[in-house]
């Protein structure tokens, strides 16, 4: 199995996906609580914003902080170990600038089968890419979800290529 995912066709720049990096990318999903926690993001949104809007009217009004490190970025390494995630597929659309005459992104897999959808639609899938802490090797290297997550128990699986067309 080919681990490399290549973007090609109607795009500015051709691309080469790994996701056996994106353990590390701090915009990895955790799909265990991604589809079923709507209400708890709303409400940590909202949270973010109050306290944003309170740093925001610290700084403003001159309040002295004490001194402090740089933050050091700390992996939860069971959680690693241990997880199930995705990233969403549009900042690599958005990387290779689809070219305008674009209109459709196709995912070609490994069995030759190919699925495709709107540019559109397309920005909003999310690729599964480990399961329980693993990487996806026998029917990976990632999975495509739809964000709205109809089709968590029957995924298109060996992504082997995206198309733009």
């Amino acid at each position: 199995m080919e681990t490399i995912i290549p973007i090609k066709g109607a795009v500015t720049y051709q691309l080469t996906l790994d996701p056996t990096v994106w353990i590390f990318d701090d915009r990895k999903l955790d799909l265990t609580t991604y589809f079923t926690s709507t209400k708890e993001v709303v409400e940590d949104e909202k949270y973010l914003r109050e306290m944003g809007a309170h740093w925001s009217r610290e700084i403003m009004e001159g309040a002295t902080f004490p001194p402090t490190l740089k933050t050091e970025r700390k992996f939860d390494r069971k959680g690693l170990l241990t997880g199930t995630f995705g990233i969403e597929i549009k900042p690599f659309l958005n990387n290779a600038q689809i070219l305008p005459t674009a209109t459709e992104v196709v995912f070609e897999c490994q069995d030759g089968t190919e699925h495709v959808f709107s540019i559109e639609e397309a920005s909003t899938i999310i690729f599964k890419y480990s399961q329980d802490g693993k990487p996806l090797v026998e029917d990976g290297p990632v999975h495509i979800l739809f964000a709205d997550g109809s089709n968590v128990e029957n995924p298109i699986k060996s992504v082997a290529a995206i198309r733009i067309q």
